[in-house]
């Protein structure tokens, strides 16, 4: 076995381990596509139980936003970051700075951003180390927090879900069970409440269920109950994988949509939920609100042609739909093929032809 299969990476263009024993900093940036434009993705930095997991969920990750990048139709590729640690105890200045270098030396093949664990504070921070890096602060020139322009690009494919199952755009007396209540998932329950859904949501951190209770009126679960309530949506926003063989079969719900990266722990669960007649939307497609939003600070950011553009994830879930009709296969199928599609044939045009061009994908 060769070197690259043996840590996995067979799949990917780069990937850099990069430490400073000084500040601690342990990281791993993962490098999966620039077939359409510079990997982006953001920074999670979390404690993760042993390097091999840090490198395991980079180059899941990192894969994901290949996909998520291509399917909204973004001029940019697939990369991710992780710093391994303990946000709340290990980060400081100078593990940041450090971190920033070890983005600088990739000379523009990725650009960063916040993501679990790290803030557009960070980001400023890091700024300082490198030129690449999106998702500053607003008096800082970036677009700010992305997690409202996610939640509201759930919001958006959350459209033509409820067009489909139920004839109606509306969410009013829809009853939604949220996974996850940190930075977007609290705003996507905002949101939902707003709209007139009934929220029930669940999480780890006792003061975020307490905000959300007490700010949008949410009805509260304890995180392991929250796979038996009997609601219209499930919407995971916690961490990847947490849909598997052993929590599908407890769903009890018409769809799920989400905010989470990596939502299915494998390629089955996709089966799993068809079998069940459950109807997905794939996360790579619902939760892009975050990254478009993002790739319009290029030139100059403007939140209404942003917005604009999150908004456009419901055409782009509707087009899901309408491909796998087309095509016979489950929505997951029908995303992946299409953001692939597009990563060979725009790719292609870019070593011929130089960046642009579209491609209709339905």
């Amino acid at each position: 076995m060769g070197v690259f299969e043996a840590i996995g990476t067979a799949t990917h263009e780069q990937v850099v381990f990069g430490q400073d024993p000084v500040s601690g900093l342990k990281t791993i940036i993962a490098i999966h596509s620039t077939a359409l434009g510079p990997a982006l993705g953001g920074t999670r930095f979390f404690l993760y139980p042993n390097e091999q997991d840090a490198l395991d969920d980079v180059l899941r990750l990192s894969a994901g936003m290949s996909l998520k990048s291509a399917a909204a139709g973004l001029d940019l590729g697939g990369g991710k970051a992780v710093i391994i640690g303990n946000p709340h105890e290990d980060k400081s200045e100078h593990l940041l700075r450090a971190y920033g270098r070890v983005v600088e030396s990739l000379g523009g093949r990725y650009i960063t951003a916040e993501d679990v664990g790290t803030t557009t504070a960070d980001m400023v921070m890091i700024r300082r180390a490198t030129q690449y890096v999106a998702g500053l602060s607003i008096e800082h020139g970036g677009s700010g927090d992305p997690s409202p322009a996610t939640a509201r690009g759930v919001m958006a494919a959350l459209r033509p879900l409820a067009a489909r199952l139920w004839d109606d755009e509306e969410l009013a007396g829809r009853k939604v069970a949220v996974q996850g209540v940190g930075k977007v998932g609290t705003s996507l329950v905002e949101k939902l409440t707003k709209a007139g859904a009934i929220v029930i949501a669940s999480d780890v951190n006792d003061a975020a269920l307490e905000y959300v209770q007490r700010e949008y009126g949410a009805a509260i679960r304890a995180a392991d109950e929250i796979w038996d309530v009997e609601c219209d949506i499930f919407a995971p926003c916690a961490m990847g994988g947490a849909l598997n063989e052993r929590t599908i079969p407890r769903l009890r719900c018409a769809a799920v949509v989400g905010s989470a990266n990596n939502q299915l722990a494998t390629p089955q669960d996709a089966d799993r939920l068809a079998e069940r007649n459950i109807t997905y939307v794939p996360d790579f497609v619902a939760n892009a609100g975050g990254v478009i939003n993002i790739a319009h600070e290029t030139g100059g950011y403007d939140w209404q042609k942003a917005a604009a553009a999150v908004d456009g994830i419901a055409d782009n879930v509707a087009c899901v739909f309408d491909v796998a009709d087309r095509d016979r296969v489950h929505p997951t199928t029908a995303a992946v093929r299409m953001a692939e599609a597009r990563i060979e044939t725009i790719g292609g045009l870019r070593t011929r032809m130089g960046p642009g061009g579209d491609l209709k994908r339905c």
